[in-house]
Parts: C-alpha cells; sequence; structure tokens
C-alpha cells in the first residue's frame, strides 16, 4: 500500500469514527431533552471485588435513580477508556431513595478490567435507565425468578419490589459464581440455587430446578421471570411454552449505541404479519425484558 493510500485510508477512518460520534451525541442529546433518559456524571461511591471476578461498584445518581424500574440498565462510558467511543451496558442491581446506583460487573475484557481499577470518587458518565423493565407481579402472585450468572443483578430490584416473597433460582457453573445469595435472602426470597459442577445446591442446570416448581407448583397463580445466559433463557421460554405458563425474560445480549441506532442488539420475535413469521427486535429499546410468548425460538 502506498503511503498516499495509507494516508487515505487514515482519514477515512477519522471521517467514520467522526460521523459515529456525531450520530451517537445527536441521539443522546434530543433523547435526553425528551425525557426517555438522562445523562449524567456520577462519582464512584464503592467499587469492591465480591468474589472470584465479581465487583460491585456504587454510583452517586440522584437524577437516574428515582427513574429506575427493575430489570432497566445504564449505559456507562468508563473514566479512563475514553479512546473507546462506546459506552458499556450494565444491568442496574439497585437504586436507592439516597440516590446510590448498584451495578454488579463481571471482569471479562479491557473495559471492565479498567472499570475494577477505577478509584471512589473518580466520574463516569451514566446515560440511562434504559430499556424496557420487568412487571412487578401482582399481591396474588408468588413470583418465580430465575437467575443465571451476574443475571442475579438484573432481578434483584424486582425481588425488593415484589409485594409478595416468592421463590428465586440462582444458577452457575461453580459456587465461586454465585453471587447475591444472602442479598435475595435478606428481601424474604426463598432461595434454591444449582451448580452445574454440584459444588453447591442442586447439580445440573437451574431449569431443573424450575421444572420440579412446574411439577409441583406452590401456587395456582404464579408469575415467571428470568434473566441470565442466552442458552438458560431458551430452555427456560421452552418449559413455560409447553406448560402454557407466562413469564418475562431479561435477554442478555451485546450493544452498541444503546439507543435503538445502530441495530446491533437485535434478537427475533415472533410475527405473524411477516412471511417468516418473526421479525428484528432491538433489546435496547424494546427489551431487554420480552414476554416469553413473544420470543421466536428456533
Amino acid at each position: 500500500m502506498s503511503n498516499d493510500e495509507v494516508k487515505h485510508c487514515e482519514k477515512s477512518r477519522r471521517y467514520s469514527n467522526g460521523n459515529w460520534k456525531f450520530l451517537v451525541g445527536y441521539w443522546t442529546f434530543i433523547q435526553s431533552f425528551t425525557g426517555e433518559l438522562m445523562l449524567e456524571n456520577c462519582p464512584i461511591i464503592k467499587n469492591e471485588c465480591i468474589g472470584g471476578d465479581y465487583y460491585r461498584i456504587v454510583f452517586k445518581a440522584p437524577e437516574i435513580c428515582p427513574k429506575v424500574k427493575p430489570g432497566q440498565f445504564v449505559h456507562v462510558q468508563i473514566a479512563n477508556l475514553r479512546d473507546r467511543i462506546l459506552r458499556r451496558p450494565f444491568s442496574i442491581c439497585d437504586a436507592t431513595a439516597k440516590g446510590e446506583l448498584t451495578v454488579i460487573y463481571k471482569v471479562i475484557g479491557e473495559g471492565t478490567a479498567v472499570l475494577s481499577k477505577l478509584a471512589k470518587g473518580t466520574e463516569c458518565s451514566l446515560m440511562g435507565p434504559q430499556g424496557k423493565p420487568f412487571n412487578v407481579p401482582k399481591k396474588n402472585q408468588l413470583p418465580i425468578i430465575v437467575a443465571g450468572g451476574y443475571g442475579s443483578a438484573a432481578t434483584y430490584m424486582l425481588a425488593k419490589q415484589s409485594p409478595t416473597k416468592g421463590r428465586i433460582l440462582i444458577g452457575a457453573r461453580t459456587s465461586s459464581d454465585l453471587i447475591l445469595v444472602d442479598e435475595f435472602k435478606r428481601t424474604g426470597f426463598e432461595v434454591l440455587v444449582a451448580t452445574e459442577d454440584g459444588s453447591e445446591g442442586k447439580k445440573g442446570f437451574v431449569t431443573k430446578l424450575l421444572d420440579e416448581i412446574i411439577k409441583d407448583p406452590p401456587s395456582k397463580s404464579m408469575s415467571f421471570y428470568g434473566c441470565g445466559p442466552h442458552g438458560m433463557l431458551m430452555a427456560m421460554g421452552r418449559i413455560l411454552l409447553k406448560n402454557t405458563l407466562s413469564g418475562e425474560l431479561s435477554l442478555d445480549h451485546l450493544m452498541c449505541c444503546g439507543i435503538g441506532a445502530c441495530y446491533a442488539c437485535v434478537v427475533k420475535v415472533k410475527d405473524e404479519t411477516k412471511t417468516d413469521g418473526w421479525r428484528f427486535a432491538r433489546t435496547c429499546k424494546e427489551g431487554p425484558v420480552f414476554p416469553a410468548t413473544a420470543i421466536y425460538y428456533e
């Protein structure tokens, strides 16, 4: 490649990055004034390891917190990672009246590695709350929550706000990957655990616990909720449909813009008006929470 070609490619790259930054900035600006989301610079109150590669980070977010509903997420611009234009989406674990917003995350790449090293007082830009939330169960419904891995974090507020305390089924590969077990117990929920290696609780997938509950239901009126790995959610959805039960599933999907502009986070949902019987839905705008009956299972 000649020097002129190299210069042209570099110029094109800068132009593309500039256009993308403008697009994200434009949508963020418009939506921040329509009330759909908020931008807030939030200092870190606490950032600590809670076991293995899992961390708990607490932000001071007095403007965002009052608007948060269970199952929503925030898009975080990680401090000291300014060369990356894309924010990182994180499920909101908790949002208090004191304006403290908690996120549970796992270190799995460069972004979360940098995040884990940020000190108290460091400011990060948060955009949110975003996404379609869970519907809090009614008083006459017994909630059954199925959570896998750090999917537990996305369901914690749901358990806190539920007027009836039901059961939460927490699954993980091994005991060191179990999180928030004690916190869920303090909400009044009965906690049942399954690990794939049998190091704690029932050996096998957490969906085995779900099967057992459906076969011997503790209540005539139950509401089902799930968040976790894709495979777990697909298995849970099929179990619910097989037993003609309804539920809500929070789909864990990679996101880019987080505002519905790029269509990078799409999943298949049922649509009888389409020839193939499905269409793409954006998890950042139409989700992440979907009715189990709406998902297209392949």
